[in-house]
């Protein structure tokens, strides 16, 4: 039998109904998994001994015929999202002793259809980073290795960020799928980089209570996992209104799995001209030009299309973002929660706590948002950003106006890079990873990265599919097509 880690959740969910296997051995496949893959620094917290807890509880579910649509299926929280009872952090060390007293909506929802925790996913400090080298308590490592002429090399990749804990734990086989969140591509750019799925919702598709915010009107939770039906599974699950978030929807959740089988035929896919970006390497245009004509192949129309603000998407993006994220975390003061470092007053206080529990990213992006909302500087920076993310959300509407069904365009410029390769370079080379990806938080749109292929040495490349806003169930049925035509990006044997 195949090991029980190495099932997609999918497999998993149909074994565990049909008793060929128990929810307590499929847990236990995946503790052994994940103790035996520490070096790659996935997971902060592992609670194996909640996980079989949980698991028996499914066990006992399933004897009696009362299994949840999660029933049993084993998955990592990525440490951005309140759980009670457990250590939450956001990988900065002003959180390194917060202990929710309250379950974030979208692992209580998780929880509340069976699902199994394994524990708290590594992240990029308070999700601020492209390649998970901010978090606090050390890098992520991918599971990808680069290849040269069949042979591995020894260097480090990064498993791209914020989400990078969450997206090498589903490539490494560590859970069955994980909880994410995308503020300007942080599923979509470490899915792409690490060969799984990742799906950032519609904003307000999922409601962000309980989830440690950095920019809030462009984060939205989502999920990673091995393959599209997966994301569909637990999105299914993952969404739905909730009052107590005030830009969560009030819309019934579709059956997003129904959806994976619906094809493209009749659909027209967009290809905007603004991302074919100068000095586009030739294996992400050869993987671009693949996808259109797989979607072609499968009845689709394929149509160039026009996005004409792209260029001023990532300006704009990093200055929104630092002025959100300045706000939310003025929060972090050791009055209430957190770190606390005393001084000779509360002002002292204040800073010294703030000095010793953010790291480098943070306090630059704090010190940019409070820069561009400052006096004097609030309507040449911030509110010309702010236009130009209206003119970005235009350019979609008139596209799909004119009859546009959904976008392709390349997930990433490159492959995933070697760990310390960009951190220690200009940040703004750093920051231009999420090229490809910020329109789609600026516009509130869902957005799919796809594994399609990979590169010259051997590491996964990725498509990203935009759809209309609350249309994923197009985006889920397209990304199938591509899936399939590209096969199942398989990651090579274990080499931790």
């Amino acid at each position: 039998m195949t090991d029980l880690n190495e099932l997609s959740l999918a497999e998993a969910r149909d074994g565990l109904k049909a008793k060929t296997f128990s929810a307590r051995e499929i847990a236990q496949a995946h503790i052994a998994a994940l103790e035996k893959a520490r070096v790659l620094n996935a997971y902060l917290l592992e609670t194996p001994d909640r996980a079989l807890t949980m698991a028996d509880a499914s066990d006992a579910k399933i004897a009696k015929g009362d299994a949840g649509p999660l029933e049993g299926l084993p998955l990592g929280i990525k440490d951005l999202f309140c759980t009670e009872g457990v250590v939450t952090t956001a990988g900065s060390r002003i959180l390194e002793t917060f202990e929710p007293h309250y379950e974030s909506a979208v692992s209580a929802n998780l929880w509340r259809d069976g699902a199994v925790m394994l524990g708290k996913l590594n992240l990029d400090e308070f999700a601020m980073g492209s390649s998970n080298e901010t978090s606090a308590y050390g890098d992520v490592i991918s599971p990808w290795r680069r290849q040269e002429n069949g042979v591995l090399s020894d260097a480090k990749i990064v498993p791209g960020g914020s989400s990078g804990g969450s997206a090498a734990a589903v490539a490494a086989h560590l859970c069955l799928g994980a909880t994410a969140t995308d503020t300007g591509g942080s599923i979509r750019q470490p899915a792409a980089f690490t060969g799984t799925v990742g799906i950032k919702p519609t904003y307000g598709r999922v409601s962000r209570w309980g989830t440690v915010a950095f920019a809030s009107s462009l984060d939205q939770a989502g999920p990673i996992a091995r393959t599209v039906r997966d994301c569909a599974i637990l999105l299914g699950s993952m969404a739905g209104p909730d009052a107590r978030d005030t830009t969560c929807v009030d819309l019934p959740v579709p059956d997003f799995e129904d959806a994976v089988s619906r094809g493209v035929k009749g659909l027209t896919i967009g290809i905007p001209k603004e991302y074919r970006v100068e000095g586009m390497p030739a294996e992400i245009q050869k993987l671009w030009d693949d996808g259109a004509a797989w979607l072609k192949d499968a009845g689709a129309t394929i149509r160039e299309i026009s996005l004409p603000h792209t260029k001023l998407a990532l300006p704009a993006y990093y200055i929104v973002a630092p002025a959100e994220a300045s706000s939310n975390l003025a929060r972090y003061d050791g009055v209430r929660y957190g770190l606390r470092v005393p001084g000779k007053d509360i002002a002292a206080m204040y800073e010294n706590t703030r000095a010793a529990g953010f790291g480098r990213e943070v306090k630059r992006r704090i010190m940019i948002g409070t820069y561009v909302l400052s006096a004097g500087y609030y309507d040449a920076y911030y509110v010309r950003a702010q236009k130009i993310r209206t003119l970005i959300k235009r350019d979609f509407e008139e596209a799909y106006a004119a009859g546009v069904d959904a976008i392709l365009t390349p997930a990433t410029p490159s492959a995933a890079f070697g760990i310390g390769e960009k951190a220690s370079a200009d940040p703004v080379e750093m920051y231009l990873n999420d090229v490809f990806t910020v329109t789609v938080n600026m516009a509130g749109l869902p957005g799919i990265a796809v594994p399609a292929g990979l590169d010259g040495q051997g590491l996964p490349l990725g498509l990203q599919l935009i759809g209309r806003p609350f249309d994923e169930e197009t985006l889920f049925a397209t990304a199938e097509v591509i899936e399939r035509a590209a096969g199942r990006t398989v990651l090579p044997k274990a080499w931790w």
